[in-house]
């Protein structure tokens, strides 16, 4: 018996988070997941007259395939990629698996070399197609959010299917009032930092792009970034596990970076040029997401928190800067994680992950889950 879990969240990914209309073509990506919901995507692409196409990946192969990457086949991989993908009116990934750092012993070369050449894809997808990416709920995860699997798979529904319309008018009050900004201040337990964001743009985040969600993004003008910041939240990138980074600016441009393991953290942000700049800057609230676990779509939706991101900008929120990378790392500034506080030109808008001013407060825990 499939679980109805599977129809309602491939119901909300079909209609409200990318509104495939009839005749529209969705690639439906599925890394690891279970058959039923695939077979639950298909179904409700079709109940909305889209044309569905499936691709499946493995966790293992996508590992042996990279840890030998040769430059040739991955410019093949990647021009057959963006020919299908330029095909597509709309994209849905649901990403799982049951080891979590499976890319782990892959060579930084090698990964350096995949992301490259796949770079077009990922930007064709996200510039020209509707598009929601997440995760799928695995044992793996649930360990990594000291869960039971049972506990944990109760919490994946809850959130993802969370009524995403509330947080619309919060949204919205945010923006505006980020729009208007031109300088942040940041401040708690090992982070002095400021920047600016004037005339960049800020970009909601309500269930049309990522499940979870649960966020508001902008940029920092590229060289404004000063101070130093550090992030509370343990993180993991190109599968492998990160804690107590700390990053120094100075003139936008990451002087310093120390963390654990700090080589490697250090090699990526030698990947480019673009990686020691800042490309994103956010504040999130997702009212169920309260723990880190080492799963950014997860985590970067906490509530109280706030990402800063080491490379990419989106070109929706952009400053300019260019890279491989776009890694965001997490600092949860509710009280249990030692507070904090958030000013945009002088006025706390944000203390101890609560926002302040009456229009913002829509966003607080106590009205979204009201």
């Amino acid at each position: 018996m499939t679980d109805p879990r599977f129809d309602q969240l491939a119901r909300l990914l079909t209609g409200f988070s990318t509104r495939l209309q009839p005749g529209e073509r969705v690639l439906l990506d599925c890394f690891d997941i279970p058959a039923a919901m695939t077979i639950a995507l298909v179904r409700a692409a079709r109940a909305a007259g889209a044309l569905p196409m499936v691709a499946i990946h493995q966790a293992e192969v996508t590992r042996e395939l990279l840890r030998e990457a040769d430059a040739e086949q991955y410019d093949v991989l990647s021009r057959l990629e963006l020919a299908r993908m330029q095909e597509m009116q709309a994209y849905i990934a649901i990403r799982g698996s049951h080891n979590i750092t499976e890319l782990s012993d892959v060579p930084g070369d090698r990964m350096t070399l995949a992301m490259k050449a796949m770079k077009p894809v990922l930007d064709h997808r996200v510039k020209k197609t509707k598009w929601c990416v997440l995760r799928w709920p695995s044992s793996a995860m649930a360990q990594q959010a000291g869960m039971s699997t049972e506990a944990f798979e109760d919490f994946y529904f809850r959130v993802c299917t969370l009524d995403y319309s509330k947080m619309q008018p919060g949204m919205a009050a945010l923006k505006a009032r980020l729009d208007q900004t031109d300088k942040v201040e940041i401040k708690g337990p090992g982070t002095d930092l400021r920047f600016s964001v004037k005339n960049i743009g800020t970009i909601p985040c309500g269930g049309t792009h990522n499940i979870p969600d649960g966020e508001v993004f902008t940029c920092p003008v590229r060289d404004s970034v000063e101070g130093h910041v550090t992030f509370n939240a343990p993180t993991i990138y190109q599968g492998i596990n990160f804690d107590g980074i700390r990053l120094e600016f100075h003139e936008g441009k990451v002087v310093k970076a120390t963390g654990n393991p700090e080589a490697k953290l250090n090699e990526i942000l030698d990947s480019d040029e673009g990686a020691r700049y800042i490309g994103e800057f956010s504040l999130a609230f997702n009212p169920h997401v309260l723990n880190p676990m080492r799963d950014i779509l997860f985590d970067e939706k906490i509530s109280g928190s706030f990402h800063f991101t080491p490379g990419q900008a989106y070109e929706d929120a952009d400053n300019g800067n260019r890279s491989q990378v776009h890694w965001d790392m997490v600092n949860i500034q509710r009280p249990e994680w030692g507070g904090g506080e958030i000013l945009f030109d002088g006025e706390v808008v944000r203390r101890d992950g609560l926002f302040l001013p009456t229009e913002l407060q829509a966003l607080n825990p106590a009205a979204l889950l009201g």
